[in-house]
């Protein structure tokens, strides 16, 4: 069972249809839409800040999101992929967005619609990243747009089978 942890008076609160993988770790005023999943070893921190997770969000083994003490708090659009290992902190994440494995996403950045952070970019403080752009490289810098076949195939099929991938979880735990 996950650890969900009530901090400061704030309680976790997730949608309907939700996966939280047994040694996941959800604290605070942390709050999801709808078919959500958060992996094992994800962290998800609102301790300081509050957090909110959009529809159709997951957020892959090992990610951290966190937000900073009363100045940055965290937003995540819809069908928002979070991948293996990806820290977002204090950050707004808009629709149809895939943080890439390994990359870092620094407070107050907002990450423009149908857009991919590549693995391992870093996403420096205060950066707008333009909807529909692909970001790469440490500090992360636009390298190219994003067309409508990427977006459909990369973004949505991976936001669309992790819904699936946590129906084999719930399905197992409910045996």
């Amino acid at each position: 069972m996950a650890l969900i942890k009530p901090i400061r008076g704030f309680h976790p609160r997730f949608g309907e249809n939700c996966y939280l993988a047994d040694n996941a770790t959800i604290i605070g005023d942390v709050v999801t839409g709808n078919n959500c999943s958060i992996w094992f070893n994800a962290v998800v921190r609102g301790d300081v800040h509050y957090i909110r997770i959009g529809h159709n969000v997951n957020i892959q083994d090992g990610a951290i999101v966190h937000c900073t003490y009363e100045t940055a708090p965290t937003n995540i659009g819809n069908n928002v992929s979070i991948a293996h290992r990806a820290i977002v902190h204090g950050c707004t994440i808009e629709d149809n967005v895939l943080v890439g494995m390994n990359a870092v996403v620094m407070d107050n950045a907002v990450i423009g619609s149908n857009s991919i952070i590549a693995a391992g970019a870093v996403v420096l403080e205060n950066t707008v990243v333009e909807p529909g752009s692909v970001y790469a490289g440490i500090p992360a810098k636009k390298v190219k747009d994003t067309s409508q076949e990427l977006t459909r195939d990369l973004l949505e099929r991976i936001s669309k089978k992790y819904i699936k991938y946590s129906g084999w979880y719930r399905a197992e735990d409910n045996q």
